[in-house]
């Protein structure tokens, strides 16, 4: 074989190796992105169509978090804020699209006092996605019934669903163990919320009426 000829197989080779190593890479971050964003990802490639783009837009996500100074909240304040939800959760009943609508505001005060920029809806889903991936389906779901509800009103079943939602960004959040915000309150503010359960409660979180011993319900009916 001429020098010319190993010289072109040489490059051939090498070139092979690098596509090789280009393709193992774009699998290996597609993969790494996929795991992280969850649905999110799903989402954005069903709705562009373009996978490509959407793994752009997803570590430009990443790129613009990790600029954030974000922090954890204190335990003083992970239990003003269960405080005010548990307030406004019991609102429901009485005013359950104003509940809905407080909801979300609180979720977007918890962001912004952990460090996120004041920003709009779309941007907070943005954000929440990079590192509250399971939950963001849950905020834009919420934000939606309430956008429709403002323009021309829903069940109160939707507006419980949208509430139900927002619990479960919100605990994310905030970096509470789920029902934490629950079980924090002594009995008798436990025995308030008895009360305004039915609107909220779901399979997988716990009452407040669970939560309370079962002398302390007694005694108070």
């Amino acid at each position: 074989m001429s020098t010319g000829a190993i010289i072109v197989l040489v490059i051939v080779v090498v070139l092979v190796l690098a596509a090789g190593a280009w393709f193992m890479a774009q699998q290996s971050r597609s993969r790494r992105l996929r795991a992280r964003f969850g649905p999110e990802y799903d989402r954005r490639v069903k709705e562009t169509n373009d996978r490509r783009v959407v793994e752009r837009e997803l570590t430009e996500r990443e790129k613009r978090h990790a600029q954030y100074k974000l922090r954890p909240l204190s335990e003083a304040e992970q239990g003003r804020y269960a405080e005010q939800w548990t307030v406004l959760q019991e609102q429901f009943v009485d005013r359950p699209g104003e509940s809905v609508a407080a909801a979300q505001e609180l979720v977007h005060v918890v962001m912004r006092e952990r460090g996120y920029p004041a920003e709009n809806v779309e941007r907070y889903a943005s954000d929440l996605s990079v590192e509250h991936a399971p939950v963001v389906d849950s905020y834009r779901g919420a934000h939606d019934i309430r956008t429709r509800h403002e323009r021309e009103g829903v069940s109160t079943e939707e507006l419980r669903q949208a509430l139900t939602h927002l619990r479960a960004v919100f605990v994310s959040v905030a970096g509470l163990p789920v029902d934490q915000h629950d079980s924090n309150h002594d009995g008798n503010h436990a025995t308030t919320a008895q009360r305004h359960d039915a609107a909220t409660a779901t399979p997988d979180a716990p009452t407040a009426t669970e939560q309370v011993a079962p002398e302390t319900r007694h005694t108070t009916k």
